[in-house]
């Protein structure tokens, strides 16, 4: 996968403008995929559809302002305030860019499930124009109102060839 043309991808916050035409994520059109999803439109239907929104999230936090409060409230932790929580986001969003999302599997996570896992790549380039890759394997599960959200990263164990994202163990995609 590539980089989407005209999508804005980290580094500096930028004036709001138009949604992009094509969603980060590779899934079609931003407006139709993920857009309503961060908008609070719509909530995700299945955990691949909710790891997906929170990667495109990540990906125009600069250009949406609701993206940083879909990444809050799609992953509920007890741990720190929602400010702290907000600080540390959107650090992290201003150091990367998310370059493109490659979906290896999905276990379970359909609408009917109460749980699933998805293992992605996400590719990302830093301040200083490093680039890597994300390798995860991510749990998903139900919350209070029966809505998806991000529970954690799995362990993959990584390999020589992972770099990971310098980021707060807070703030990892999706």
């Amino acid at each position: 996968m590539t980089p989407v043309p005209g999508v804005s991808l980290g580094f500096r916050r930028q004036s709001s403008s138009p949604e992009p035409a094509a969603c980060p994520c590779g899934g079609g059109a931003y407006g139709s995929c993920c857009g309503p999803s961060i908008a609070g439109q719509q909530l995700a239907v299945t955990a691949e559809q909710l790891m997906r929104s929170r990667y495109s999230a990540f990906a125009l936090w600069a250009r949406d302002p609701e993206a940083i409060e879909y990444l809050l409230r799609t992953h509920p932790e007890t741990g720190q305030t929602a400010a702290a929580r907000r600080k540390a986001l959107k650090e992290s969003c201003r150091n990367l860019q998310w370059l493109s999302l490659k979906v290896l599997d999905c276990q379970n996570g359909s609408p009917l499930d109460q749980y699933g896992t998805l293992t992605f790549e996400a590719r990302w380039r830093d301040r200083d124009r490093r680039e890597g890759v994300l390798r995860e394997c991510s749990r998903f599960g139900r919350g209070e109102s029966g809505e998806w959200i991000y529970l954690e990263a799995l362990s993959l164990g990584d390999g020589p060839a992972d770099r990971k994202p310098p980021q707060s163990p807070a703030t990892t995609p999706p």
